[in-house]
């Protein structure tokens, strides 16, 4: 089944970037703000260097999909709920 969201661990390359970004998160707000973004992401292959260096993005700023993260039976069920959730807000 194809989900909306990618799996965590999934490495993605943004339009504009040159630098690949692996998703670590979803559905993340800033403090003091209310938009929502689909995904938290840090740098490839670094990984977390600090907080401030994490990057949000929405999926609509992907360019290209290099990998996608591994996802088994609790991945997939998570994944099921995100997209629910999603559409329940909708």
């Amino acid at each position: 089944m194809e989900h909306k969201y990618l799996p965590v661990g999934s490495v993605v390359l943004l339009k504009g970037a040159t630098q690949g970004v692996v998703v670590i998160g979803y559905c993340i707000t800033e403090e003091g703000s209310s938009e929502v973004w689909d995904y938290l992401g840090c740098a490839y292959p670094v990984g977390v260097l600090s907080s401030d260096k994490n990057l949000l993005f929405n999926r609509d700023q992907i360019e290209k999909v290099v990998f996608k993260g591994y996802l088994d039976k609790e991945g997939e069920d998570f994944m099921k709920a995100l997209d629910e959730s999603e559409r329940a807000s909708s």
